[in-house]
């Protein structure tokens, strides 16, 4: 009982700030990945507490009719989602329900479980709010994904980010995702087809037309084929070129898909605080957070304007704020997503971005 009235202390005082003043600091003090796992470690001890559970759902959540959206066919309680890549393995799902999140996505899952890139893979770029990752779809394998899917108490929309094995050739990219997509297809509400991600050698090459849309009209085929069709989505890079993005857009109409993730992180260096031998020093990898912010925005633009509006687009790159949310909003995007986002501001993201999309004109 001391434990419920304690958590109901934390919760009620200025969280945010306890968070920002306390909890960051000390999580910072360690490197990035294990950092991850303390956090999640003290959420899922946290959770289990009689009482806390139902605290931090009354805390986190925000319930409004003007949040609910209806997007390819799915019913969000709010626009704002959990980006792949935070909770690759399904691990963490019913804790991350309490932070009021509208979806969560996990992965990016392989059919055969691989470690990915040595370590250290992931550092932060606090001068830039930002993040440079180069894990390597290191996951357990959509086996075991799956198997704790079947477990999980929370009703939240889930999507299933998909990729290939590092060891499979491009040529045969196309039979790793139809092995996910069949292993997820009853324990997940929606699919992501990564093709995007700068840190499994050549993956990127699957961006073009030629292979994407393959890849892409096979997992529809095998979609519409069944009981019950989910919308299948592409996650795209920033890096892209405009006309690139025009086959984007011919790519998504031609294979019937849902729609478009964006964006991916990014291999562009330009315009950091960090320093050039600071950025040297750690190496290749994806950049994520506030520096991504512009460019996603202008992708997300241009997808819904040369479209037509003829797909949803979920909308992630830089969101840590509200006022982020609501720029990717205006963008034109359906949805939103955050990842470094919650590395930066805690626990209270995604029910601070709700509330302002309340206030606001959203």
């Amino acid at each position: 009982m001391r434990c419920k009235y304690l958590s109901t202390f934390a919760l009620q005082t200025d969280f945010p700030m306890l968070y920002k003043a306390i909890l960051k600091p000390l999580f910072f003090r360690f490197a990035p990945e294990r950092a991850h796992y303390r956090a999640m470690d003290l959420l899922q001890f946290a959770v289990k507490i009689p009482g806390v559970r139902g605290i931090m759902r009354s805390y986190y959540h925000v319930q409004n009719d003007r949040l609910r959206k209806t997007v390819f066919g799915l019913h969000f309680a709010n626009p704002v989602g959990l980006a792949a890549g935070f909770d690759k393995d399904a691990r963490w799902i019913d804790a991350l329900d309490t932070l009021g999140f509208g979806f969560i996505e996990i992965g990016t899952l392989t059919p055969v479980g691989q470690p990915g890139n040595d370590q250290p893979r992931l550092f932060r770029l606090p001068q830039d709010e930002a993040l440079i990752n180069r894990m390597g779809f290191n996951n357990e394998g959509v086996v075991a994904a799956v198997a704790r899917l079947k477990k999980r108490r929370s009703d939240i929309l889930i999507g299933g980010n998909i990729g290939k094995n590092k060891v499979t050739p491009n040529e045969e990219a196309v039979n790793d995702y139809l092995i996910c997509f069949d292993a997820l297809r009853d324990v997940v509400d929606y699919f992501v087809v990564n093709v995007s991600s700068p840190n499994t050698p050549g993956l990127r090459a699957l961006q073009e037309k030629g292979p994407l849309l393959e890849i892409l009209r096979t997992l529809q085929n095998k979609n519409l084929a069944g009981p019950t069709p989910k919308p299948i989505l592409l996650k795209i890079a920033p890096d892209l070129t405009n006309e690139q993005l025009d086959d984007i857009i011919a790519i998504v109409q031609e294979s019937g898909i849902a729609g478009v993730i964006a964006t991916n992180t990014t291999i562009d260096r330009s315009g950091l605080t960090t320093t050039a031998a600071a950025l040297e020093t750690i190496g290749a990898g994806g950049l994520s957070g506030k520096p991504v912010a512009r460019r996603s925005s202008e992708v997300v633009r241009y997808l819904k304007t040369k479209s037509n509006n003829a797909f949803p687009v979920i909308g992630v790159g830089g969101i840590h704020t509200g006022a982020d949310a609501q720029e990717k909003i205006e963008a034109g995007a359906d949805l939103v997503q955050v990842y470094t986002g919650f590395i930066y501001e805690g626990p209270s993201i995604a029910r601070n971005i709700n509330r302002w999309l309340i206030r606001g004109s959203f």
